[in-house]
C-alpha cells in the first residue's frame, strides 16, 4: 500500500514538473497566476457630516448640544441636542465616540456612550456600563481605562487577617461596545519597596507605552504590620481612630498619606495589563497629580514630539503633619521620547513664575504647549480658588497667565476641546451665560467663543459620522 502511495506521489510530481517546464517564458499565463497578487488598498471611511458637541446643564437636566462652530455665536437646547443623564467626565474618543463616565461613591456608576448619526444628530449607543468606582482614567489604543485601588479578597489576607490593596481596572472597548474588569491581581502594596500602597493618577499613551504616576497613599493595615512594622518611620502618624473622606478615608491602625513627600514616581508599562512596569523616581518634584475629593487628576502629558512632561502641583504642602509636607515647589520634569528615565538636564520651578501659586490640573494643547487651571493664591494661604488659566511652553520653560478671560469665573469645564492648536475652555461665570473661550497658546490670549444658554458647561468636542 505504501509503495502504491509513493508511486502515485512521484507521478504527480513528474506531471507537475512537465506542466511548468513545457510552458517556459515570462509571458506564460499559468506562471502569472501562481505569483502573489497585490492586495487592493482598503477604502478609508468617508466623512459624511461633523458637528461640535457641548455637554451642558440646562435647568435640572443635562444636554448634549450640537453647534457648527465653537468660536462664535450662541446655542441653546431649544429644538437642539439630546437630553441625557449627568456625567462625572465626558471623554471624546477621537471624533468617533463620546463617553459619559459616572462616579458613584461606593457603588457602580451607570455610564453610556454616544455617536453622531447621518443627520448630524447626537444619538445614544445601545450599551450601558456599570463600571467600578474610579479615581482616574485615560485612553490606550482601543480602550478607555478607568482605575482605582481597592481591597483584594480574603484569600490574600496576612496572618493578622488584613487584606492588601490592589489595582481595580475597567476596560471599555470603544469600537466593540464591550466592557470588562481586570481578571489578574495587580498588587498595589509596597509598590516602591517602601511598604506604602499606591493609586494611579492618569493613563497616558505615548511612544507605544503607558505612562502613569503611581501616588503613594501611605501604609494600609497590611503595610503597617508588614515585616514586623519596619516600614513605619513615624509611629505617631499611625491613626487611633477613623477619619478622612472619599479615597482618603482611613480607619484606626493605618498611616494615611505618604511618608515620602519630596519625591515623584512614574511607571512605564508595556501594555494595558499594567504588569512589570519600569519605575523611575525623581527628587526634583513632589508627587505628580492634581487632587479634588476622590479624584486624582492626570498631570503627566506628552508633547507632539513624544517628550513626556511630568507636572507636580506640590499638594503635599497642605498636609497637617510637618514630616508629610513637601519642601519642593510646584515644578516640572521631563522624560525624553524613547527614554526610560528622567532628563537630568530638565527642571523648571513653576512657582518662580507664578508668584508662589500652584495649579489644580492641566492638559496638553499642541506642540509643547500645556494648559493649566491655576489657583489664585499659594497653598500657604487660605481661601484659594481655581479661577485662572495659564499656558506653559515646555522647551522654553515659560509660564504665562492667560489674558482676556472674564473676571467673575465660578467654574471651568472638566473636558476642554483642543483643535488646530487652539484650546476651547468651558467657562461658567457668576453673571451672564456660560461660554467657551478660545485660547491661542502662542500668545496666551483668550477671546470669547460660542455662548451656551445654560447653567454650566462641562465639556466640548467634535463628533463625525463616517460611512
Amino acid at each position: 500500500m505504501k509503495k502504491n502511495q509513493l508511486m502515485s506521489a512521484l507521478v504527480a510530481i513528474l506531471a507537475a514538473g512537465c506542466m511548468f517546464t513545457s510552458c517556459g517564458g515570462d509571458d506564460d499565463p499559468v506562471k502569472k497566476i501562481d505569483e502573489p497578487k497585490e492586495e487592493e488598498p482598503k477604502e478609508e471611511p468617508k466623512e459624511v457630516v461633523s458637528n461640535y458637541v457641548i455637554a451642558a446643564t440646562v435647568g435640572s437636566a443635562s444636554y448634549l448640544l450640537t453647534a457648527d462652530t465653537l468660536g462664535e455665536g450662541s446655542v441653546s437646547a431649544r429644538n437642539n441636542g439630546l437630553e441625557t443623564e449627568t456625567g462625572t467626565y465626558w471623554i471624546f474618543y477621537q471624533d468617533k465616540y463620546l463617553y459619559r463616565l459616572v462616579y458613584n461613591q461606593g457603588n457602580a456608576g451607570v455610564s453610556s456612550s454616544y455617536i453622531l448619526n447621518e443627520k448630524g444628530e447626537v444619538t445614544d449607543r445601545d450599551m450601558q456600563y456599570e463600571i467600578r468606582r474610579f479615581t482616574s482614567y485615560g485612553i490606550y489604543k482601543g480602550f478607555i481605562i478607568t482605575s482605582s485601588t481597592g481591597t483584594l479578597d480574603e484569600s490574600y489576607a496576612d496572618e493578622n487577617g488584613y487584606q492588601p490593596y490592589g489595582f481595580q481596572l475597567s476596560y471599555l472597548d470603544v469600537a466593540k461596545e464591550t466592557f470588562k474588569d481586570n481578571s489578574d491581581v495587580i498588587l498595589a502594596e509596597n509598590y516602591f519597596g517602601n511598604g506604602e500602597y499606591v493609586t494611579l493618577a492618569g493613563i497616558l499613551e505615548a511612544n507605544g507605552k503607558i505612562y502613569s504616576a503611581p501616588i503613594s497613599m501611605g501604609l494600609s493595615h497590611y503595610g503597617v504590620k508588614a515585616d514586623g512594622g519596619k516600614y513605619v518611620i513615624y509611629p505617631e502618624l499611625v491613626t487611633t481612630e477613623s477619619g478622612g473622606g472619599g479615597s482618603g478615608a482611613y480607619t484606626a491602625g493605618q498611616l494615611p498619606n505618604t511618608q515620602y513627600p519630596d519625591e515623584a514616581w512614574i511607571a512605564i508599562y508595556n501594555d494595558e495589563t499594567f504588569k512589570n512596569p519600569k519605575l523611575i523616581k525623581t527628587d526634583k518634584i513632589s508627587y505628580a497629580c492634581g487632587r479634588f475629593r476622590s479624584q486624582y487628576y492626570q498631570t503627566t502629558w506628552a508633547a507632539d514630539n513624544g517628550d513626556v512632561y511630568v507636572f507636580s502641583p506640590s499638594y503635599a504642602k497642605v498636609m497637617t503633619a510637618d514630616v508629610q509636607k513637601t519642601t519642593l515647589p510646584a515644578g516640572v520634569v521631563r522624560i525624553k521620547a524613547g527614554a526610560e528615565d528622567f532628563d537630568p538636564d530638565y527642571y523648571c520651578n513653576l512657582e518662580e513664575q507664578t508668584g508662589g501659586a500652584s495649579f489644580l490640573r492641566c492638559w496638553h494643547i499642541s506642540e509643547d504647549y500645556f494648559l493649566f487651571v491655576m489657583y489664585d493664591k499659594p497653598f500657604t494661604e487660605t481661601g484659594y480658588t481655581a479661577s485662572k488659566l495659564a499656558v506653559y511652553k515646555g522647551e522654553d520653560k515659560k509660564f504665562t497667565y492667560v489674558t482676556g478671560m472674564p473676571g467673575d469665573i465660578s467654574t471651568f469645564g472638566s473636558s476642554p476641546c483642543f483643535e488646530n492648536g487652539i484650546a476651547y475652555m468651558p467657562v461658567t461665570t457668576t453673571n451672564g451665560q456660560p461660554a467657551l473661550y478660545c485660547i491661542n497658546p502662542a500668545t496666551a490670549v483668550a477671546k470669547k467663543g460660542i455662548t451656551v444658554e445654560s447653567e454650566s458647561i462641562a465639556a466640548a468636542g467634535k463628533l463625525t459620522y463616517y460611512e
